[in-house]
């Protein structure tokens, strides 16, 4: 089973069965990844999230979030789309909103004092079990940028819903239209700076070495042979760094793959779990796939390298 993955109405907080803890104990011992301690699951199934809205059974106040977010060129309209249809009792998390907008670059993390002010107008208070989604055609894209943030401002009780929407649909689960009328919560947010990294960390690192930086975005902009979606920015990639697209990540039918699959992805790539990881992308949305697939192989300590395609000059002619 994926760590994350519950198919009761349990709380999936706090239950590891024991032969996933002494897989992941074998794996500590063996390449020191960080596995000892209890990690909440990162993945709920569309099975678990029906039975839990109906019941309320969820061990912690439940708060679906819709964060569906795309690309300029992908022509879809998020907000529109989740009037439409999302899951019963959502609320529509805007990433492009819940940033530092005075920043000239996208999705910098606003300061914690703004997002807790944010998530608590969604009706999300420290005491809330969030689950969050995404209506992407890939299963999740966007969603695992917001279970990250949850987490980034210490917010550990945030789960993705396994497939997104596309699977809870393709399970025949119930859909509502309209907009989620919810009551504010008191919600308090303290920033980890342990899990967040910056432009002039990966410079550095071009030098020291002290992580390893995997790079989520397709292959053809890493290799500099097909365009950034963002005007002005060069494709290419940081030397050194390591190919691995958040696609790679994901089933054909959208679901995450499995931890023993993920963790070989990560071997085939050379990339050492026991060792420092930092994610990267163009605004730090896909990035916070190569998070989650870490997480569910043990190692709940990538950060995410804010900015990149943000300074084009770290980018030009490393193309090949």
């Amino acid at each position: 089973m994926a760590l994350g993955s519950e198919r009761s109405t349990a709380d999936p907080l706090r239950q590891v069965d024991s032969g996933r803890l002494q897989e992941l104990a074998n794996l500590d011992q063996d390449s020191g990844v960080m596995s000892q301690q209890l990690l909440y699951r990162a993945l709920v199934s569309a099975k678990w999230l029906s039975e839990a809205i109906k019941s309320q059974q969820a061990g912690l106040a439940l708060r679906i979030v819709d964060a569906s977010w795309y690309l300029p060129k992908m022509k879809r309209d998020p907000k529109r789309e989740f009037e439409e249809h999302h899951i019963p009792g959502a609320v529509f998390f805007d990433i492009d909103q819940c940033s530092d907008r005075t920043s000239p670059y996208d999705h910098m993390l606003p300061k914690a004092s703004d997002f807790a002010e944010y998530v608590g107008k969604l009706g999300v208070g420290n005491d809330s079990h969030v689950v969050v989604y995404d209506g992407s055609d890939q299963g999740l894209f966007s969603a695992p940028r917001v279970w990250w943030m949850f987490r980034v401002f210490g917010h550990e009780a945030v789960s993705l819903l396994d497939g997104g929407l596309k699977n809870w649909k393709r399970e025949g689960n119930a859909l509502s239209s309209g907009k989620t009328q919810v009551a504010p919560c008191e919600f308090h947010a303290s920033l980890d700076k342990s899990l967040v990294k910056t432009y002039e960390d990966v410079l550095d690192n071009l030098d020291s070495r002290r992580f390893q930086l995997v790079d989520a975005r397709a292959a053809g902009r890493f290799r500099g042979v097909e365009p950034e979606p963002r005007d002005g920015i060069e494709p290419g990639h940081v030397p050194g760094s390591t190919s691995i697209p958040f696609t790679d990540f994901l089933t054909e039918s959208g679901l995450e793959k499995t931890p023993e699959q993920i963790r070989t992805l990560f071997q085939e790539k050379k990339v050492d779990l026991s060792k420092p990881v930092v994610a990267t992308c163009g605004s730090g949305v896909t990035a916070c796939h190569v998070v989650l697939g870490a997480y569910l192989c043990g190692k709940p300590d990538v950060a995410v390298e804010l900015c990149g395609t943000g300074h084009p000059s770290i980018w030009r002619s490393q193309t090949k």
